[in-house]
């Protein structure tokens, strides 16, 4: 290499060596570049990223400001493309979102907030009872990157953001553009098929773009097509600045005929959906990097436990609101004293997600502590088929009271021992027969157990289980033998036919429960 007046020569070994260099940076660009979805955050070219937490580093970069605004590629990427998504689960969230395995782990232990269309992802279903089917809208426009003379470290301005150790990826690419979610829920009753249901609303969510394009009246909707509209409600999760969300079918509709034009004309009201993000160590070895990535096994166990928990959720719901549990406020008690255990558990196992992702990703502890945490998790009383075992159980209860109930509908029910005395003293003059169920109000040793171990656990990890624990405690330990349930069913007719042959205005108290 030499200077000849003004000019400037390469040798060539030197254009050989050059030459090298950049087919070795682009190579490995195109091999370690690192995909994720942008989730409504905020990304930028020349943004810097950790990979090992998942969050963006505002403030910092690389490269001027002037620098990153000129010698960028852009390329026009228009693409439309809707989907309807029948399932409510984590996994299929996360599917149409676009989302690694890896993102999605971050996500559950609480790392990244989502905004925007990603929002879509922390909406679960309140009910079991309820039908839910998803319309989703995305749409591109542009794909913006980094040219080649940015990369290389002689071309960084910053280089002191290396030795800090702050970032493991730089932002070299961004696809821009905007998605929505449609989300139609529908209360199923307990005489209809949930399912057939399900299947029906599937279908009329997919003529959606179809009437947004020829109208309503076009597709000749039946009555039972409109009757299934008309119990529809909607919720609206976009990147879309709407002037009014839409809470009905043909609010959605006509939301959907206007997502086109609330781009703008050029383009200039997309946000980035997908990012490329180049690893820092490939500018400079000095760089904080990721030492290793999760497996997708223990990936996926993480998300079943976090899907286990939201159904439990559900199933609690469903209880407390059926209309018999009002007569019962001891049971009423348990059962949200359950879900509100597990909703801590729940919190408290996000919290060790936090805490350990980023130091498995950074090399600072093997992949093993993650899975010794979901081992705990099964080895405590918080084990999910133990949970799922009690709510069972109580729904048999429930089940079974509601058989007496029905069968005594023509007594009065009271809740409360109180209730039961003013029945008493209004009916003085009377003589007054009683049905009581006597230990619904009793503390169950498993509720202690959950109570016990919640107390124990730090809040940044989950403990080695113990005898104290109570692992030989029963979910359902004594609940409903035959021979209890024999027991009831005669007590309970001998107490039908005594108070229809004395014809009184018998009142009938359900607060406990004797077994």
């Amino acid at each position: 290499m030499y200077f000849s007046g003004n000019s400037f020569h390469i040798d060539s070994k030197c254009k050989y060596l050059w030459s090298w260099c950049r087919t070795e940076i682009m190579e490995a660009t195109s091999s370690k570049h690192l995909k994720v979805a942008a989730l409504g955050r905020p990304f930028q070219l020349g943004m810097l990223y950790d990979g090992r937490n998942d969050c963006l580093i505002p403030g910092i970069t690389l490269w001027d400001h002037n620098d990153l605004q000129k010698d960028t590629d852009e390329t026009i990427q228009h693409n439309t493309e809707f989907d309807v998504i029948a399932s409510d689960s984590v996994k299929d969230k996360a599917w149409a979102l676009n989302v690694d395995a890896s993102l999605k782990a971050s996500f559950l232990g609480g790392l990244v907030e989502v905004g925007g269309s990603a929002k879509y992802l922390k909406d679960t279903k309140a009910s079991k009872k309820q039908s839910r089917v998803t319309l989703k809208y995305k749409r591109t426009t542009k794909f913006r990157q980094l040219s080649m003379s940015h990369l290389g470290r002689g071309n960084v301005k910053h280089p002191y953001v290396f030795e800090k150790g702050i970032a493991t990826h730089v932002v070299t690419a961004v696809l821009y553009g905007a998605q929505a979610f449609f989300v139609f829920d529908r209360e199923v009753s307990e005489t209809e098929d949930q399912k057939n249901i399900e299947g029906n609303l599937q279908v009329m969510i997919k003529k959606i773009p179809c009437l947004s394009i020829e109208g309503e009246a076009s597709l000749k909707l039946t009555d039972s097509d409109k009757a299934t509209i008309d119990k529809l409600s909607c919720k609206f999760y976009g990147d879309f600045a709407l002037k009014q969300n839409p809470v009905s079918f043909q609010d959605a509709v006509n939301v959907y005929t206007t997502l086109p034009g609330l781009l703008g004309e050029k383009g200039e009201n997309t946000v980035p959906v997908r990012v490329w993000l180049l690893p820092l160590e490939i500018l400079d070895s000095s760089a904080a990097r990721i030492v290793r990535q999760i497996s997708v096994r223990l990936i996926s166990e993480t998300q079943s436990v976090i899907d286990d928990f939201n159904e439990i959720e559900m199933q609690c719901n469903d209880i407390t609101t059926r209309k018999l549990i009002s007569y019962f406020p001891e049971f009423d008690r348990k059962i949200k004293s359950f879900k509100d255990m597990c909703l801590e558990y729940k919190s408290v196992f996000q919290r060790s997600l936090s805490s350990i992702l980023p130091l498995i990703r950074g090399g600072g502890t093997e992949e093993c502590v993650l899975a010794n945490i979901l081992t705990k998790k099964e080895q405590s009383p918080f084990n999910s088929n133990k949970l799922k075992e009690w709510l069972d159980c109580k729904e048999q209860e429930i089940n079974l009271l509601q058989v007496y109930t029905d069968t005594m509908e023509d007594m009065k029910i009271v809740a409360s021992n109180s209730e039961l005395q003013s029945e008493i003293f209004k009916n003085r003059d009377k003589n007054v027969v009683c049905f009581a169920l006597t230990s619904l109000g009793e503390e169950e040793p498993y509720l202690s157990c959950l109570a016990n171990h919640l107390k124990s656990l730090s809040a940044s990890k989950l403990r080695e289980p113990t005898e104290e624990d109570g692992k030989d405690v029963e979910p359902c330990e004594f609940y409903f033998s035959d021979s209890v349930s024999e027991k009831m069913k005669e007590q309970a007719i001998l107490f039908i036919d005594f108070a229809k042959k004395l014809n009184l205005d018998s009142c009938s108290e359900f607060n406990h429960f004797k077994l």
